[in-house]
């Protein structure tokens, strides 16, 4: 048996971004891996997440999570391979998926990793399609937006990692029309071709508003925010009497430095009896046992597509990280130690 590292790299924040942020705002640091405790695991990092609610723990502010704390290691999602453990739960040579990502090597409480299976799926896709993100779009629509047989859905952000998501389940579901916006034409034909969405439209080809109406003659039952902004406003001219809205995330406004003007048609919300509501993914991890014999069923079939972005070696993070939020990925966002 090889020994064990003593060593590794580890990305730190070492300045409050301003704004965008920008490489100088991170550093890449060799830190000595510790001891395992009792009870306690060391993990290889193969893949690690990089998602959007990360650009609001860079800020010093109370939010539902804690902001990341300058000169320590980020965390985030990651799976990796146990290569010591003790504790009988875990062996060497399972596969694990944790919370401390974006470093090379992690050591913690084994209670605090859920084994997974690269048999059933890819590793990568515990980060993505049947992780946090895959539950945020399942949950989201199904129990938070109240998603029936018949609606007419509207996603912004629908070529990321939930809006694809989201977009797929609420098809399979028996969604009457199903519409995405998304940055590029080439991810708006992704959207059409490949996941199935009955419209799509480039937000950046003109008036949201006016798109999302060419697109929804009727209408829209569903919305599912992770944009705000003119989307939001855009779609709350266009939902219907009792439409829902789930608010899950607002990338157009992570990196401005003026409060940004709130939907002005927000007194529709009286007229339509809207229902607006905010989502955070965690509340639901009930439902993660049902969604993943869902979700992983309709991956096996064949019914629902994902993509990934993949960037090679830990160097890369941040770069990836910044990627993310200018809109370079398709699907989820992942940086691959592995290569």
């Amino acid at each position: 048996m090889s020994a064990l590292p003593t060593t590794g790299r580890e990305w730190h924040l070492v300045a409050r971004p301003h704004g965008w942020p920008t490489p100088e705002d991170f550093a890449l640091r060799e830190a000595a891996v510790p001891e395992l405790g009792e009870g306690q695991i060391l993990v290889r990092t193969q893949h690690f997440s990089v998602d959007p609610y990360m650009r609001g723990r860079m800020n010093d502010v109370k939010s539902y999570v804690p902001p990341f704390r300058l000169d320590q290691p980020m965390d985030g999602g990651a799976v990796g391979e146990v290569i010591a453990s003790r504790d009988d739960s875990l062996a060497v040579g399972d596969h694990v998926l944790h919370g401390l990502g974006w470093r090379e090597y992690a050591v913690l409480d084994a209670k605090r990793a859920a084994k997974v299976d690269p048999s059933l799926a890819p590793l990568t896709a515990y980060l993505g399609v049947l992780g946090m993100p895959g539950l945020t779009a399942y949950a989201g629509l199904l129990e938070v937006a109240s998603f029936k047989e018949g609606d007419a859905v509207f996603v912004s952000g629908a070529a990321g990692a939930v809006g694809s998501e989201v977009g797929q389940i609420a098809k399979l579901k028996g969604a009457s029309r199903v519409i995405g916006s998304a940055g590029s034409d080439d991810k708006v034909k992704l959207l059409v071709e490949e996941y199935g969405f009955d419209a799509a439209f480039n937000y950046k080809n003109g008036d949201v508003a006016k798109q999302l109406k060419e697109a929804a003659p009727d209408g829209i039952d569903v919305y599912f925010d992770n944009v705000g902004g003119d989307h939001l406003e855009a779609a709350i001219s266009s939902l219907n009497v009792h439409g829902r809205a789930a608010i899950c995330g607002m990338i157009s406004m992570y990196n401005a430095t003026e409060p940004s003007p709130a939907p002005r048609n927000l007194a529709m919300v009286i007229g339509k009896r809207l229902r607006l509501q905010g989502l955070l993914v965690s509340d639901h991890a009930a439902l993660q046992p049902q969604f993943v014999e869902e979700v992983s069923a309709w991956i096996r079939s064949g019914e629902l597509k994902y993509s990934e972005t993949k960037v090679a070696g830990i160097e890369n993070g941040v770069e990836a990280f910044l990627g993310l939020l200018r809109g370079e990925n398709t699907g989820k966002m992942i940086v691959s130690l592995d290569g």
